[in-house]
């Protein structure tokens, strides 16, 4: 018991029943622990939490300082009537991010938001039982190992990737601290994250400054490499210039207008009579084969349409793709096309595929987007595959929109990879954000071509090449000149190692927690 701080007395004397545990701090002894104040930093977490949701509000110091807030909240009162605080503060905040991010509300997305948010609260529970049963220092990285764990198993257990629940997003404009995800994954800034708010706690419950020297030291190491990692790092060298074309506003918001009119989904539209929509279709096939034609004669080597650019039946599909081989073959570049293919085969009636064509016009590979985001697309998914093609411009590789919010996945040994996508202006910021961290961890220049939203080139260590905004500028064009030789990171090599670690710490010091409890009972 004399290796217990104070604070932890009363939480360590009811280890026999976890569920009824009482605050870790008397509140008879501290006015400042009452029913209104505990309840006031749970109003103060959940409301700060808001602004660190992966969205287009972010604040990058709301992501540290609302886990201080909430695990405050968690220690103070009874585990029974924190974890239900902590529960309700979660589903309050993916609800914001649905109304935020302009994603809708449907059945599926509640339970959702309600299943997750209990996920979300593993890590308040496990710190609630843990920290009075262990030696403070051993203490302190429960609830950052926790917190990092969860982050990595939304990945494993949820369709949503790092979209949502993942805390490193919200600090993409940070480069030097960000640079850490080359070695850990953004599993790293959740630990780092959690690590504050639980040596923050140590301080507020008592005078603990050799807690806050330690996690101080283990931060600035971190933002000290990342800034070496960038001051000193392999410079750019070779680069290759790339164009990204969007279809322009009228010609885009023509189609828009007559699919509109078809009564239905995309079976229907594969159905219509060919009149009805070809000629608004073709319209914006040769909207992007102008702008490819002017990109090549102005020096761009390779191409990138974003995701959809190219909506036609099944009927039409090899003639579109034979113009783009034939403009590829033309312009001498490598062209990158983004295809919605509808079909009136079921269940998915439709592919959402891109395909790259090589100076040739040879058709390199047809990918087919392996993550359609839950609740809102219906394609059967692709394998999951990324295909990878060796050019003079280096290893190109490809994935689609959605896919890029799965770090696992884009684990690929590439110099560039090639993301068309298709955002929405509540999200498209937000969205092609997240994606520099996979730039950084993979160690490959990324170009984000977005149908409708922020489009963004990013060398392998997350500066930003070029960037455009579909709803800000006249021409739909982004030009970036893109190193075409990557690296190879350690979190390339190693994956989730540093996540599993977490993992196995947190089953380690629930056991060692048991066993400490264990050995109490039977001194008593």
């Amino acid at each position: 018991m004399t290796n217990l701080p104070p604070a932890n007395l009363l939480a360590a004397s009811t280890e026999q029943h976890p569920q009824d545990a009482k605050p870790t701090v008397n509140s008879r002894k501290n006015p400042g622990n009452s029913t209104l104040s505990r309840y006031g930093l749970l109003a103060l977490g959940t409301g700060t939490m808001l602004f660190a949701v992966g969205g287009r509000w972010d604040i990058a110091a709301a992501a540290w300082i609302f886990p201080v807030l909430l695990l405050r909240f968690a220690r103070q009162s009874r585990v029974r009537s924190a974890m239900p605080g902590i529960w309700l503060a979660h589903i309050a905040a993916a609800v914001f991010w649905i109304q935020e991010s302009k994603l809708g509300f449907n059945p599926v997305a509640i339970v959702g938001a309600i299943a997750l948010a209990a996920l979300q609260t593993l890590p308040f529970l496990a710190d609630r039982l843990l920290v009075g049963r262990l030696r403070p220092a051993v203490a302190a990285l429960a609830f950052p190992a926790a917190f990092a764990a969860t982050e990595f198993l939304i990945t494993l257990v949820t369709p949503l990737g790092t979209a949502y629940g993942c805390l490193a997003v919200t600090q993409y404009g940070d480069l030097p601290l960000l640079q850490v995800v080359s070695v850990t994954g953004p599993w790293g800034i959740g630990f780092l994250i959690g690590y504050f708010a639980s040596t923050a706690n140590r301080i507020w419950e008592r005078p603990a400054w050799r807690s806050g020297l330690v996690y101080g030291t283990v931060l600035l190491t971190v933002v000290l490499a990342g800034g070496a990692r960038l001051a000193f790092g392999p410079s750019a060298g070779t680069t290759v210039r790339i164009a990204g074309v969007s279809p322009g506003r009228t010609v885009t918001d023509a189609l828009r207008s007559t699919l509109g009119r078809i009564d239905g989904g995309p079976a229907d539209i594969a159905a219509a009579p060919a009149s009805q929509v070809e000629p608004a279709m073709t319209a914006v096939e040769n909207d992007l084969l102008a702008s490819t034609r002017r990109e090549a004669a102005a020096g761009a080597k390779i191409v990138v349409w974003p995701e959809e650019a190219v909506r036609t039946q099944e009927s039409h599909a090899p003639a579109a793709i034979a113009a783009a081989q034939e403009q590829a073959r033309r312009s001498g570049i490598y062209l990158e096309i983004g295809v919605r293919v509808y079909s009136t085969t079921a269940p998915a009636f439709g592919r959402d595929e891109a395909l790259l064509i090589d100076p040739q016009g040879k058709v390199l590979w047809t990918y087919q987007k392996a993550h359609p985001i839950p609740g809102s697309e219906r394609y059967t998914p692709g394998d999951g595959r990324v295909p990878v093609a060796d050019t003079p411009y280096g290893r190109i590789a490809n994935v689609i929109c959605y896919d890029a919010d799965f770090p696992a996945m884009m684990r690929t040994r590439a110099d560039i990879m090639l993301v068309p996508s298709a955002d929405w202006k509540e999200y498209g910021a937000a969205h092609t954000a997240k994606a520099s961290l996979r730039a950084i961890e993979g160690g490959y220049s990324l170009v984000r071509q977005d149908a409708q939203g922020v489009s963004t080139a990013y060398d392998n260590k997350g500066h930003v090449l070029a960037t455009t905004d579909y709803f800000t500028t006249g021409q739909q064009t982004t030009v970036a000149y893109v190193p075409t030789h990557g690296t190879t990171t350690i979190y390339d090599r190693i994956g989730d190692t540093f996540a599993w670690l977490c993992l196995t710490a947190v089953a380690a010091l629930t056991a060692l927690a048991v066993a400490r409890t264990r050995r109490r009972t039977t001194d008593g």
